[in-house]
């Protein structure tokens, strides 16, 4: 590794996907021409697509994708969506999708706003309320729940554990990929594990979520809508619907959308165990009122 002043060089910015993919087109396999060809074709919907899409639209495996992309020189699919974004996208759609540079005060709030909106509309829409129950029913009969989130999912994944705990419901919250993978892995049949990942590709849920399921326990994801990795492991999947790009590595909307979802279910935990949860408020609420001046 090369050193200037002390400190490691840093890994060099993926650039030019796609003339990348020309430049290496005729040395490829059948499986990996499908996957550049598609990529090259379709730059501006791949941007906004996960790898099971792009697999299923390519004819090949998740595998294959992600591999082609690392031949690419990047470390994965994301990195690739992201190389692609910076050519094709305005350096502001970074920031929210909506934003021009020119955009007023009072314009950006109107924009946000409204784009948080849109997200608690469509969620609504899309959220399927035989998937509520039967999360309810997992819920109920598990002996310990495990929420698990990473980077922007984190904070919606502690909140989702503190609502559990307030209603009686024995929950632990893991942001930690290792601390994941443990629990985990330590997980059985009578656990139920809630995975919280907008994209639904994320390396670290996505293990956890994998090792999690082969324990034997009860899975549940709360995940945008659309074909993505992480619903292979998922027994009970509970949409989002955010417009928010995908190449963008932080959530905006999306958390909105995600808070909404975990209010939903508590609610309906809460109402399904009315006596025990009402009391386990009461008792709680008297705690915490010893903590306010």
């Amino acid at each position: 590794m090369a050193f200037e002043r002390g400190r490691p060089a840093q890994a060099q910015e993926l650039s030019g996907v796609v003339d990348r993919i020309r430049a290496m087109r005729k040395d490829l396999t059948p499986a990996a021409g499908r996957i550049a060809d598609f990529i090259a074709l379709n730059a501006a919907d791949v941007v906004n697509m996960s790898v099971t899409e792009v697999a299923e639209r390519s004819e090949a495996s998740e595998g294959s994708v992600i591999g082609f992309c690392q031949s690419l020189g990047a470390k994965g699919f994301q990195q690739v969506k992201l190389a692609l974004a910076r050519d094709l996208v305005q350096p502001v759609q970074f920031i929210h999708e909506d934003l021009t540079q020119a955009d007023a005060t009072g314009t950006v709030i109107e924009k946000i706003f409204q784009s948080g909106l849109q997200a608690l509309q469509d969620t609504q829409k899309a959220l399927d309320v035989s998937a509520i129950a039967q999360a309810v029913e997992a819920i109920r009969k598990a002996s310990r729940v495990e929420v698990f989130g990473i980077g922007s999912a984190a904070p919606i994944a502690e909140d989702a554990n503190y609502r559990l705990l307030r209603i009686g419901i024995m929950s632990r919250a893991s942001v930690d990929s290792h601390v994941q993978a443990i629990t985990a892995s330590l997980a059985d049949p009578s656990t139920v594990v809630i995975t919280i990942s907008h994209s639904g590709s994320t390396v670290e849920t996505l293990a956890a979520t994998r090792l999690a399921k082969d324990a034997g326990a009860t899975t549940i994801a709360i995940t945008n809508f659309g074909k993505t990795p992480l619903l292979a492991y998922t027994d009970i999947v509970l949409h989002t619907l955010a417009r928010e790009t995908q190449f963008r590595t932080e959530a905006m909307t999306s958390r909105i959308a995600q808070l909404a979802v975990v209010d939903a279910l508590i609610a309906c935990l809460a109402l399904a165990d009315y006596e025990r949860s009402t009391a386990t408020i009461a008792k709680t609420f008297d705690v915490l009122s010893a903590k306010r001046v």
